[in-house]
């Protein structure tokens, strides 16, 4: 099991880095998200159209007024207590909130520098927030950030504006480059959003949800309180280990390294075993919490992953 657990944690053999797009001060912020807006960003503009809000589901309304009960109405939207004392049904109006705050919290661990398609987990997450932040900034809603990795959790808060959106994404890019050797713990992040999110918002979780156990009770608190969607990054390589020979995995939270045998299929299978447990550990979780769950995987497009979310989000809502 502990050999499993090294191997789950996303490292990749020595000597050679995981490849991916590089990370770090180096990277310009500017002309990332530049790049996204020409690209991502533009395509989903043809698409959603100014929908972007159907990814937020009941956020942001106001009960206005109530009336009686119309063949067309949303029966979720009946006021029981009304309409028992009245004994005709009524329905609430709302009225939707001009400006949303949105509230991304970026698991920027160790883990997260792997990738074995191209592309990091750590660079999945900057694309990510860069289009979403940028689309929200653009409607002119604010923006604010809570970053895991280097040290204590650190609270951007939120702000409205294009510079908001690179501030936080030059800040998301310099975490990791002096990595402090230590098991991720979600729960602490969590719990800092907590304290720190002064109002109803919506919240994006962006983890690979590799972290100590103890993190599901405070993110259902966090739930109740907030729109929360969780945005899970992960690589293909940490659901099923390809025959690869003998190779060395390295934690790429502690450090620690070992000799695996990837051609033994017991060891694949027992590997494939444990991946699926913690998949059904995690959906079950999100599933207890109420939370959809966007995957965001290293060898898929991110525009058609958010367009599929998207998609899901509003059939449901019409349901």
């Amino acid at each position: 099991m502990f050999g499993l657990r090294r191997a789950r944690k996303g490292a990749a053999p020595p000597p050679a880095a995981a490849p991916g797009r590089a990370e770090g001060p180096l990277v310009d912020p500017d002309a990332l998200l530049r790049r996204l807006e020409w690209t991502t960003l533009r395509r989903l503009d043809g698409v959603l159209q100014g929908d972007y809000r159907t990814l937020f589901r009941g956020f942001g309304l106001d009960l206005a007024d109530l009336r009686e009960y119309q063949p067309h109405d949303d029966v979720r939207h009946i006021d029981w207590n009304v309409t028992a004392r009245l004994q005709t049904p009524h329905v609430r109006e709302f009225q939707e909130d001009r400006e949303i705050s949105a509230w991304f919290l970026l698991d920027l661990s160790g883990s997260v520098d792997f990738g074995s398609q191209g592309i990091r987990k750590r660079a999945l997450a900057s694309d990510f927030f860069a289009v979403l932040a940028r689309m929200l900034a653009r409607y002119g809603n604010r923006v604010g950030a809570v970053l895991y990795g280097d040290g204590p959790e650190s609270v951007l808060p939120a702000r409205a504006g294009r510079k908001q959106v690179l501030h936080i994404l030059d800040r998301m890019l310099r975490v990791g480059t002096q990595r402090v050797q230590r098991e991720t713990d979600l729960s602490a992040l969590i719990l800092r959003a907590q304290a720190v999110i002064p109002r109803r918002s919506v919240v994006f979780l962006v983890s690979d949800f590799l972290s100590r156990p103890g993190w599901e009770k405070p993110l259902g608190a966090l739930a109740r309180r907030h729109e929360v969607v969780a945005v899970r990054l992960y690589d293909p390589m940490e659901l099923e280990l390809p025959d690869l020979g003998m190779v060395v995995l390295q934690d790429a939270e502690t450090g620690e390294q070992m000799f695996v045998d990837t051609t033994d299929p017991r060891f694949r299978q027992r590997f494939a075993e444990a991946g699926r447990r913690r998949e059904e550990a995690l959906r079950e979780a999100l599933a207890t919490a109420g939370i959809d769950c966007l995957e965001l995987a290293t060898d898929e497009r991110l525009d058609e992953a958010l367009l599929n979310f998207t998609r899901m989000r509003k059939r449901r809502s019409l349901m």
